[in-house]
């Protein structure tokens, strides 16, 4: 069967090229099409469209870029048409994908199956209305989000467990470097390695990867090391490096498996780190803090914005977010996490293991493509 699959970012080209190779072991005749990264091309299939051309956040940078966005949205419907899949697959990306899941339910009888939902239950609620009506079947990723549909909603999803998990466990059963392998691979100072994740567009690294590095000047007797993101040249990160940080490109597993701690952005990112069983602080640096601080307690309609705590429905990791975001608070959080056998790192450690209960078994993209491949054979 043909599948056509549509992602906007980095985490989603990672979670879509294994939903992938786990289609090819149930449909072995799978073909494929997509807009997507790397990592799904090496998968297999055609790509249309690489996501760093789609990849727009912030204001003003989706407003220069209207032209080029309003461009890839018209090419994209005409060639889902034109390709006519058995059936298309949407990863998060909720800007870009629901208009795509409009326009093919209104112009096709494609079935459109959305993978990791749009987390409508953080902000846009009224998109329920479009997902009821565009979306024949969605694939969830995280455990409260059946709550949210099903039971606030009336909307039937599938759960499936989270892809991250997946992941994680295949990269640790696949005998990783040890440390001394990785220091020496990347030339890495011998210290205790502090991950910084600071996002994967450039606003996100600008925002946040100073006050990182500020902050870590505190405590010389650790490394800092920058996992960089992809399609941004080392150029970029030039300016940043000037401190003694490192910056590795492509092996954010390795540094997280072998950091002491992490300072990172919220996102993917943040289960990740957890996943790992690093001890860190959500950083989210915002233009107008202050505003931002506001609209999120009266308009945002959850708690948090790091994964970890709203699986845990808890404050798990302590998250600065725009008004609290600054050196200083950067500096005291990771403080209280670096002693080793300190209560704040213990007591941490112990609600991932919680938090990794709540989440269950890996499997995740086995049991999405199962349920996909399963349904369309229905259909036909």
């Amino acid at each position: 069967m043909k599948y056509y699959l549509i992602v906007g970012e980095a985490s989603g080209d990672l979670h879509a090229s294994n939903l992938m190779k786990a289609i090819k072991a149930v449909d072995a005749d799978a073909q494929f099409r997509f807009f997507g990264g790397d990592l799904m091309s090496a998968v297999g299939g055609e790509r249309v469209k690489h996501y760093r051309e789609l990849a727009y956040m912030g204001f003003v940078p989706v407003l220069l870029h209207l032209r080029t966005i309003f461009a890839n949205m018209k090419l994209c419907k005409k060639d889902v048409l034109s390709w006519n899949p058995d059936a298309l697959i949407l990863v998060d990306y909720p800007g870009f994908n629901l208009s795509i899941a409009e326009y093919i339910h209104k112009n096709s009888d494609i079935p459109v199956y959305y993978y990791i939902s749009p987390k409508i239950w953080a902000w846009k609620e009224h998109r329920i209305k479009n997902i009821k009506r565009d979306v024949d079947e969605l694939f969830s990723i995280l455990p409260f989000e059946i709550e949210f549909f099903e039971k606030k909603h009336n909307y039937k999803i599938n759960y499936v467990g989270n892809p991250c998990v997946d992941a994680v466990d295949a990269f640790k059963r696949n005998a990783p470097m040890s440390r001394v392998e990785f220091l020496s691979a990347n030339n890495i100072p011998d210290k205790p390695v502090i991950a910084l994740l600071a996002g994967s567009r450039k606003q996100e690294i600008v925002a946040n990867l100073p006050m990182m590095l500020e902050a870590i000047k505190e405590y010389p007797e650790y490394q800092p090391v920058i996992a960089g993101a992809p399609g941004i040249d080392k150029e970029f990160y030039a300016p940043y490096l000037e401190a003694g940080a490192c910056i590795v490109f492509g092996q954010t597993y390795n540094i997280l498996n072998n950091a002491h701690a992490a300072l990172v952005t919220s996102g993917t990112a943040t289960l990740e780190t957890a996943l790992f069983n690093v001890p860190q602080v959500v950083c989210y640096a915002t233009p107008m803090p202050k505003l931002y601080s506001w609209l999120k307690r009266n308009f945002l309609k959850v708690r948090f914005i790091s994964l970890v705590n709203l699986i845990a429905d808890s404050e798990v990791v302590r998250e600065l977010v725009a008004a609290d975001m600054c050196v200083a608070n950067v500096k005291n959080e990771l403080g209280k996490l670096l002693p080793s056998d300190g209560k704040e790192r213990a007591a941490m450690l112990g609600e991932y293991s919680r938090m990794m209960d709540i989440l269950g078994e890996p499997g995740a993209s086995e049991r999405a493509a199962q349920k996909i491949c399963s349904i369309l054979k229905e259909r036909r």
